[in-house]
């Protein structure tokens, strides 16, 4: 339908066009004198102008879009070029240039200019995208539109030239220092994490709640009338876990921002990371190390979107099957709420090696209600720590603290 209109629209100001010659034509002849022909032989010009403008092939334009690299990081500046060439010396009065992009985060940015090329067979266009906002940018077509100096004559083509931009979230540079084990009735000052092999007993101990029923040696729980446990060679894990909030809020970019941040940190030390979140989609990768686990999640955080569906508690109440007792489990949120707190302490009770990072803005700090469910969290073993955006590097520090 529009495309439609748009000809429609064409065919009219041509008829108009003509009927402007014929109006003006008409007027010389009957007013006849130098001041009526003077007017139509001034007019003339503009008019065949036009007329040929209508009758020339804007398909002959050939435009390229040139990008030198496709890969930024958050608030980058994008130089785009613009090349816009043709075979024939037509004169053009003006054309006009229009190129944009669409965001997987919902932002639209436009580079448009208006060129007056005359008798030149090639143009260039340059424009600057300031500060990039994270995400994946789609660059589909270029609009190329022309016409006459009374803007009674307008030609429009559109050239499909895909291009895909992907900005990654900004990051700090963190040291990551292995988590400590926190429980409900204290603190364990364990630099490492611990994991027993059970493939292998080299010895046994009294019984201590949180034992597995299959570990109970009962031979040696009847030779000493007590309840004796098998001991199992352990071996240290740095194994994480990090589950992100993606609901609605202010603070989002930070929070993935602060992700990434982690994310860098604990691979370059040479543990292993796992990822999940829920946004449009659940997303879980498996702990795993290295750099193509690095591209991975940072891929997917340059693509992450907010969420109103679904809160960080109810990510842990549907998805805690994804988290291993072994796994520190990192929760990053920017916002504290009751409900949150009572899932994490449901999973501190049940052994899970959880630490609770709350990101807010520069030079922010947590509200009196989140203070208040801080220390109640605190209470129920649960390890709070506050994140200020531009101050990262201090969140592994305090941790071991």
């Amino acid at each position: 339908m529009k495309r439609f209109l748009q000809k429609l629209n064409r065919i009219w100001k041509l008829i108009l066009l003509f009927l402007l010659i014929a109006m003006v034509f008409s007027y010389a002849m009957f007013q006849g004198g130098f001041v009526s022909w003077f007017l139509f032989y001034s007019f003339l010009p503009f008019a065949l102008y036009g007329l040929l403008v209508a009758a020339y092939p804007i398909r002959e334009w050939q435009v390229k879009r040139k990008i030198h690299k496709y890969e930024f990081s958050a608030k980058e500046e994008m130089q785009v070029e613009i090349e816009l060439t043709r075979r024939t010396f037509f004169p053009i009065f003006y054309v006009m240039i229009e190129d944009s992009f669409s965001s997987t985060i919902g932002e639209t940015i436009m580079g448009k200019k208006m060129l007056m090329p005359g008798f030149r067979r090639s143009l260039t266009f340059k424009y600057t995208v300031k500060e990039l906002p994270r995400g994946e940018h789609i660059f589909d077509q270029l609009s190329l539109q022309m016409g006459d100096p009374l803007g009674l004559i307008e030609k429009e083509k559109a050239f499909i030239q895909v291009d895909r931009v992907l900005v990654y979230p900004p990051y700090e540079e963190m040291v990551y220092k292995p988590l400590e084990n926190h429980y409900e009735q204290g603190m364990t000052s364990s630099k490492e994490r611990v994991q027993r092999d059970t493939t292998m007993a080299v010895g046994i101990r009294e019984y201590q709640p949180g034992d597995r029923f299959s570990w109970i040696n009962w031979k040696a729980s009847a030779r000493r009338n007590n309840m004796m446990t098998k001991e199992f060679e352990q071996k240290q894990t740095h194994d994480i876990m990090i589950v992100m909030d993606c609901e609605v809020h202010k603070r989002f970019e930070a929070v993935v921002s602060f992700t990434a941040s982690a994310i860098r940190a604990i691979l370059k030390k040479g543990a292993q990371v796992g990822f999940l979140s829920v946004d449009t989609d659940r997303t879980v990768f498996p702990i795993r190390g290295g750099e193509s686990q690095q591209q991975l999640l940072l891929y997917h955080l340059a693509k992450v979107r907010t969420t109103k569906e679904v809160t960080l508690a109810e990510v842990l109440d549907n998805d805690s099957s994804q988290l291993q007792q072994q796994a520190t489990v990192m929760l990053i949120t920017s916002k504290l709420t009751r409900e949150l707190v009572d899932k994490a302490g449901w999973l501190t009770s049940k052994r899970y090696n959880l630490v609770l990072f709350v990101v807010t803005g520069k030079n922010e700090g947590l509200s009196s209600g989140e203070k208040t469910l801080s220390a109640f969290a605190i209470k129920r073993g649960i390890r709070i720590i506050h994140v200020s955006e531009g101050r990262f590097k201090e969140a592994f520090g305090e941790v071991v603290s």
